[in-house]
């Protein structure tokens, strides 16, 4: 694309430039003007809105990798935004991708622990919860509509076409991907940006919106994931749209709620004929729930955070994250063990 400035009633060519000959560093100049100013690249519409969490995020084990950004939308998905000055954006796309991936096991409770650290560094005085809570606008945590999704946000000077190829082919299988061009320009001694979502293209945002949303449908049609619920117990207002996870954590924290004894959950066992809870003696804390589960197990198979965990008669019970194709078997033997309290377990639209 080419820009032009209006000088004296005429049309004057604006030349562009690179980051490089503008002396413009990656990490010290444009990373830390857009964590100011994320707006710029972040999207149009509210829900693309994003909040800066933290800045070269390494948190992890036998890694030295490190997210440039990291954020989280309003929908509560946590956003990895790569930057590079190059004209070409390198192979941004497949660390990117490796990050989405090594951060989605994230809690929320981490997240907050993350952008504390964030907050500390900036010397803000703002406490990480309450901020959190402020931009999702919840009034508590909601760990079961926490990072559902993982978004990714490209920024570059330009991108290859092999970049550009991968994106929509990722985006196309469900990935949400966006490549935001930030061209540099010399105007008069001044530094002028043009900046442009260049996928998925502005003009058929909506269509491939709709497209991409009526493929997911049917991959979840053929493949039986992402299945959304309402649910409530008792004269509750129903929880809406969350997923299976969430919503068998959900119900079965409602019985116990209500139910609160040994007795109720060894019902919910045998009602599912299936293995639904590891067992522990003892009323445990977290940290000894962690020791007693082997943490692979623990990760991978098991809800593991303090407000998950069913505390009764001595015991400590923690409930597995797997659910299979027989999820609604296992709801209606439920509500069948429990008529009182007034089961509700529906498909969301």
């Amino acid at each position: 694309m080419t820009i032009y400035r209006i000088d004296d009633k005429k049309i004057v060519q604006m030349e562009k430039t690179t980051f490089e000959k503008a002396e413009l560093k990656e990490r010290q100049d444009l990373q830390q003007m857009l964590k100011d100013n994320i707006g710029v690249i972040s999207g149009d519409s509210p829900d693309d809105e994003i909040l800066v969490v933290a800045e070269e995020f390494s948190n992890w084990e036998d890694s030295k990798r490190r997210i440039d950004l990291l954020g989280i939308d309003k929908g509560a998905n946590l956003v990895v935004i790569e930057l590079k000055r190059t004209e070409d954006g390198g192979h941004m796309e497949l660390q990117a991708i490796r990050y989405a991936a090594m951060i989605s096991t994230l809690t929320f409770d981490e997240l907050v622990s993350t952008y504390s650290e964030y907050l500390v560094k900036s010397e803000s005085g703002k406490n990480a919860e309450k901020e959190l809570l402020k931009f999702l606008e919840w009034n508590k945590p909601k760990e079961d509509q926490f990072g559902q999704e993982m978004k990714i946000v490209l920024a570059s000077a330009g991108f290859s076409k092999e970049l550009t190829t991968s994106v929509i082919w990722l985006n196309s299988s469900g990935l949400d991907i966006r490549c935001v061009r930030i061209q540099p320009y010399e105007n008069n001694d001044k530094i002028l940006l043009d900046v442009q979502t260049i996928i998925p293209v502005p003009e058929a945002k909506d269509f491939l919106g709709n497209r991409d949303k009526k493929k997911q449908k049917e991959r979840e049609s053929r493949s039986g994931v992402r299945e959304y619920y309402d649910v409530s117990v008792g004269d509750a207002p129903p929880e809406k749209r969350l997923t299976k996870r969430a919503a068998m954590f959900h119900l079965i924290s409602g019985v116990f709620k209500r139910e609160r004894t040994l007795d109720a959950l060894d019902r919910i066992e045998k009602e599912t004929k299936k293995t639904r809870f590891r067992k522990l003696e003892g009323e445990l804390d977290i940290d000894q729930v962690r020791e007693k589960i082997d943490s692979k197990q623990h990760d991978h198979y098991f809800l593991s955070q303090e407000n998950e965990i069913f505390r009764v008669e001595g015991k400590t019970y923690v409930l597995t994250k797997l659910w299979g194709t027989d999820t609604e078997n296992d709801v209606s033997a439920i509500k069948k063990e429990f008529p009182n309290l007034n089961i509700k377990f529906e498909r969301a639209d």
